[in-house]
């Protein structure tokens, strides 16, 4: 791949990690239930379980193009179609208006116990999966190396980990914890609109 393209490519990454949804929820509760510790411990092991799932993804995309020609334009519309549903959950969701810092369960897990949850999290968050199938697919070919799959592997752990990492550092100081669920309403329309810019941007090919 061209550094352009693992440029886009990080930013992806980023954007992905930014996103509200199931590991943000989890980061939060984990920080407010059992402070910094185990709010990075959450983030880190949240971080190597994206690694591992952005390695497999990736190689399943690069296996199912160089199996059937039809899986490009597959991969393709279907990411479209993806990137428009996300965009139509996050904009629904900033409707809702400003939240209250409730339902989160109380706990008194260890660091393990967080390292373990943010892992799982990683794992087996539908909305990675639909990210994933929705932006990856430019930056796959039949014929990718494996030390570009391990590559892309290593980055998307680096950028998630790195990410929730500092969330989980900056909600344990202060009161940043209920600042960040007040404009929750705000993160999702924005990012309900890059969800159709990207679908835009995908459907006319421009990456």
């Amino acid at each position: 791949m061209s550094p352009e393209a693992w440029a886009a490519l990080a930013v992806v990454f980023m954007l992905g990690a930014m996103s509200p949804g199931p590991s943000l929820a989890v980061i939060l509760s984990n920080t407010m239930s059992g402070g910094r510790r185990q709010g990075i411990a959450t983030g880190l092991g949240h971080g190597i379980g994206f690694g591992i799932y952005a390695f497999l993804a990736a190689l399943g995309l690069a296996t199912a193009l160089s199996v059937h020609e039809g899986a490009q334009l597959a991969l393709h519309w279907g990411g479209v179609a993806i990137l428009l549903w996300l965009g139509l959950k996050f904009i629904k969701s900033s409707l809702d208006g400003p939240v209250s810092p409730d339902g989160v369960q109380e706990s008194n897990s260890s660091e393990a116990s967080g390292f373990f949850q943010g892992f799982m999290i990683a794992l087996f968050n539908p909305k990675i999966l639909a990210w994933m199938l929705a932006l990856y697919a430019p930056f796959i070919e039949a014929d990718v190396s494996i030390e570009t799959l391990l590559g892309m592997g290593a980055l998307g752990m680096t950028i998630d980990g790195t990410w929730y990492v500092t969330v989980a550092t900056i909600l344990s100081s202060g009161n940043g914890v209920n600042r960040l669920r007040s404009n929750a309403h705000l993160i999702d329309g924005s990012m309900g609109i890059l969800m159709f810019i990207f679908a835009g941007l995908l459907a006319s090919g421009w990456f």
